[in-house]
């Protein structure tokens, strides 16, 4: 979101010589990868499935195709605004595997909001005795993969701006090893114009003056110590585990599975399905976006063969 809010007010051409401003792995559609992507087209050409999931995930690439033209093929494939919306389509159609592909962050930092919803979201199908209900788990913990940018001897990021809403969640401590590991600032920040000019202006001085620190300026949506509640809530229904980012390679430790006492829940788990062999598209530079290594107007396939509308890369 502070991708869109940076472009959608210009700031970039309004910056001074020297200050760049570049996209890292803010956003859980862009770093789902494409084996992710792969599994859970994979599960919608099971028969009797019926897969749920945010409409940010439609139309991005698999290796072969996505869930948009899966669907235009007569696959049931639906749009949801929320987890809870996929209990009530598997309340309503007992028949069939009702599955939601859950994307998104977690604490460690960076605590993507939808997370503690998915975690409510099995609880509730527990008390529920949904039989027919199942997540595939692509949720990610973004500490580990700030680590790897910030320890990336190909990458120069100097401060980092970091997530505003994820961080109702987490609040602001847990970004403390940016500056203790890496001598490196970073500011939450919220998406309006003045809520991003007030973090670079903070990020700039910490620089200039040598004084790194972990700051917050978005006070009004975020307070310091984050929704305690909400991260229990993860922890009772997910544990870590390792995976795979896009453009970033496995992190170990950086992805969360459903734990084994909600494993009626885990789609992986209960359907054996044959996934194809993950192919990366030719000439994407997805990766190094995420990375900081380049801007998207670097990429050669940006805004040519590679669109909103016919994307090569998320």
């Amino acid at each position: 979101t502070h991708t869109v809010s940076i472009g959608r007010y210009g700031f970039r051409s309004i910056m001074p010589a020297g200050l760049r401003l570049l996209s890292g792995p803010g956003c859980p559609v862009c770093v789902t990868a494409n084996s992710d992507i792969d599994h859970a087209i994979a599960l919608a050409r099971l028969e009797n499935a019926t897969i749920t999931t945010f409409g940010d995930m439609m139309r991005v690439p698999g290796s072969s195709t996505t869930l948009a033209r899966m669907k235009a093929e007569g696959r049931d494939i639906r749009i949801v605004y929320s987890p809870l919306d996929a209990l009530d389509i598997a309340e309503g159609l007992p028949d069939r595997e009702v599955i939601f592909m859950g994307v998104g962050f977690d604490r460690k930092p960076g605590f993507e909001p939808t997370t503690p919803a998915i975690a409510a979201c099995i609880l509730e199908a527990a008390e529920r005795d949904l039989k027919n209900f199942s997540v595939y788990c692509a949720h990610k913990t973004t500490g580990p993969a700030l680590r790897a940018i910030a320890n990336d001897p190909e990458t120069a990021i100097d401060g980092f701006i970091l997530p505003g809403h994820v961080s109702t969640i987490t609040g602001v401590p847990p970004y403390r090893f940016l500056v203790d590991e890496f001598h490196t600032p970073g500011v939450v920040t919220g998406f309006e114009p003045v809520d991003i000019l007030e973090g670079v202006a903070e990020l700039v001085r910490m620089i200039v003056t040598d004084e790194p620190g972990i700051e917050n300026a978005y006070r009004r949506g975020v307070s310091r110590d984050g929704n305690a509640v909400a991260r229990a809530l993860v922890d009772q229904v997910f544990e870590p585990c390792d995976t795979t980012w896009r453009g970033l390679g496995e992190i170990p430790g950086s992805g969360l599975r459903v734990r084994d006492e909600f494993a009626h829940f885990n789609a992986v788990r209960r359907f054996d399905v044959e996934v194809e062999p993950t192919v990366e598209p030719r000439g994407c530079r997805c990766g190094d976006v995420l990375r900081g290594r380049i801007t998207p107007n670097d990429c050669p396939l940006f805004g040519k063969t590679c669109t909103p509308e016919h994307a090569v890369g998320p």
